[in-house]
């Protein structure tokens, strides 16, 4: 699977200024809903909050990979972001996290949604990628990093 199809450029955010697990999934929840006004922002938290809820999606090394599925899509809906300073997510490794890859999928699609997710990890996993993503200063440079 080619991951970087999955982020589409104005869907990247680089240095949000949030400070908590609970403000960076509202925010999220905003601009998938303001970039696909389709779906609504509230179903959007609701379903990253209901998937937290199982555990922590920080996988460690500074990553996140919030997700969730909606009823109401026939679409995938990708977003990166990083943070301005790192936040505690409950990461896996206890260290706080500065880069989110949020992933939305259709109800019915639990395959392809398990590959995307699985796809996204081992992208992010490269340490080279991994560290021009966290260095990043704009959308353009961040989208790029994700890219290469």
């Amino acid at each position: 699977m080619d991951v970087t199809s999955l982020i589409l450029p104005d869907c990247v955010f680089c240095a949000v200024p949030v400070s908590s697990k609970k403000k960076l999934l509202q925010y999220v929840s905003q601009l998938a809903s303001k970039h696909y006004p389709e779906l609504e922002e509230q179903s959007i938290l609701e379903a990253l909050l209901n998937r937290e809820r199982l555990g922590s999606t920080g996988i460690g090394q500074g990553i996140a990979l919030p997700h969730g599925r909606l009823k109401d899509t026939e679409k995938n809906v990708s977003l990166l972001v990083t943070t301005e300073k790192p936040i505690d997510f409950d990461a896996i490794d206890n260290q706080p996290v500065q880069v989110f890859c949020v992933l939305l999928a259709p109800e019915h699609e639990c395959k392809n949604h398990l590959s995307s997710l699985a796809a996204i990890a081992e992208k992010l996993s490269d340490k080279q990628i991994l560290k021009n993503i966290k260095h990043a200063r704009d959308n353009e440079a961040l989208y790029q990093a994700f890219v290469a």
